[in-house]
């Protein structure tokens, strides 16, 4: 069943490649969405896409960026909206 994942990623997470390796991951999954630095030091990241998807995409952020640290994440589901394209790497 297709989801949207809003979720907020806490620890060393900037600077580390943490948003490349999130696009990449996302890509290979065939999830759509954004990853973006936040003005606070987390990563944000909105994932659409298979429930399944998004949580690999989850598990890999947790454990699969080489250089981060994640203390905490928080997700919070939501229902499909088909709002994004691809999956982009933004600014803030």
């Amino acid at each position: 069943m297709k989801k949207t994942a809003h979720i907020r990623v806490y620890g060393i997470v900037q600077g580390v490649g943490m948003r490349y390796s999130v696009y990449r991951k996302a890509l290979s999954l065939d999830l759509t969405g954004y990853v973006m630095n936040m003005p606070d030091g987390s990563v944000e990241i909105e994932a659409e896409g298979e429930e399944k998807s998004i949580l690999s995409l989850i598990d890999y952020v947790k454990n699969g960026v080489r250089w981060a640290q994640v203390d905490k994440i928080e997700v919070e589901w939501r229902n499909y909206e088909g709002k994004y394209r691809e999956f982009e790497i933004r600014g803030w």
